[in-house]
């Protein structure tokens, strides 16, 4: 490594375009995909770096950072940071990054794309053609949910789920949401929305569930054998938060025991293990995280965590960098 400038750890490739504009400023080290999923590696592999960009499946823990001795800045590529010690990084001086904003649209229009292949079965319905099963138009062939006058019950209200909120409204469906806090009245009329104090109470007057919440104590299991007997049997559940939001084994006995009617989920509680219930689950979309995964919103993430790193590595003052997490 040139001793001139500082150096960077990405832990698995990214798109060029951030690569390449970290290397304008820094000596920059890619990692292997799943090689710093071992919090061993990470601890053996810090110490020389300056700024680690990261995953949400990197454990960036206490040991992590200690050994990272020269660390100024840990910023994920993502939203969410969860996996991320922030009061063991704020205590050894360490900034925090995330990327707000930018995968707003991408998931809001992916949250609706779930919600309409699940609700129109049309995973099953293509399985049924490529299996040679299709003679002809079936009056009563795979038969789903009209969304007009549907109830969508929107958990966590932050900016992805008022892109998806906005994209329902568009379809005819009312919007329901429960958050930590009411939205200001202009937002919650733009968005015709009505909120729900109790997560419960919101179970039982939906057609549709999602899931657009941080992970939390407070969120973590939120939806349990106890939430989803809440909801109506025709109900549909979608999750594109954090999959521990989920008790997965609960979930997966209510779709194999028609208590609800389908689920769509991005994430898993132990990605990339998905719990073998599920797997074999009727009525049920399973996809590989891919909520923001389009060209130009992951460039924009790398691009967002970069010029992070290359603020706080340049000295420049926290207040100018809207991305920083406070522990």
């Amino acid at each position: 490594m040139n001793s001139g400038k500082p150096n960077i750890l990405i832990t698995e490739p990214i798109p060029a375009k951030v690569i390449d504009h970290l290397r304008d400023f820094a000596n920059v080290t890619v990692g292997e995909k799943g090689y710093f999923q071992s919090e061993e590696n990470l601890i053996n592999e810090i110490q020389p770096y300056d700024a680690l960009l990261c995953m949400l499946s990197v454990p960036v823990t206490e040991a992590v950072m200690k050994a990272g001795s020269n660390l100024k800045i840990v910023a994920n590529f993502a939203v969410g940071y969860d996996n991320i010690d922030v009061e063991t990084a704020g205590s050894l001086g360490i900034r925090v990054a995330n990327t707000p904003d930018v995968l707003t649209e991408a998931c809001g229009d992916y949250a609706m794309g779930l919600l309409l292949a699940l609700s129109r079965k049309l995973k099953e319905a293509e399985q049924y053609l490529r299996d040679g099963n299709f003679k002809g138009w079936e009056p009563l062939g795979f038969l789903g949910m009209e969304l007009r006058d549907r109830n969508l019950g929107i958990i966590g209200m932050g900016r992805i789920g008022q892109a998806f909120a906005h994209r329902a409204r568009a379809f005819g469906m009312n919007i329901l949401y429960h958050n930590r806090s009411k939205l200001d009245p202009d937002s919650e009329k733009a968005l015709d929305a009505t909120y729900i104090e109790d997560s419960g109470e919101l179970a039982e007057k939906s057609d549709v569930v999602s899931l657009n919440c941080p992970l939390t104590d407070n969120t973590r299991h939120l939806v349990d054998s106890d939430f989803l007997n809440r909801m109506p049997d025709h109900a549909l559940l979608i999750n594109i938060s954090r999959g521990a939001v989920i008790d997965e084994e609960a979930l997966a006995e209510a779709l194999h025991n028609k208590v609800i009617a389908g689920a769509a989920l991005d994430v898993f509680e132990k990605e990339p293990e998905v719990h073998p219930k599920l797997l074999i689950a009727p009525n049920t979309l399973l996809l590989p995280h891919i909520a923001s995964a389009t060209h130009r919103t992951r460039q924009d993430i790398g691009m967002l965590a970069a010029d992070a790193i290359i603020s706080v590595l340049n000295g420049k003052d926290d207040r100018e960098i809207p991305n920083l997490i406070t522990p």
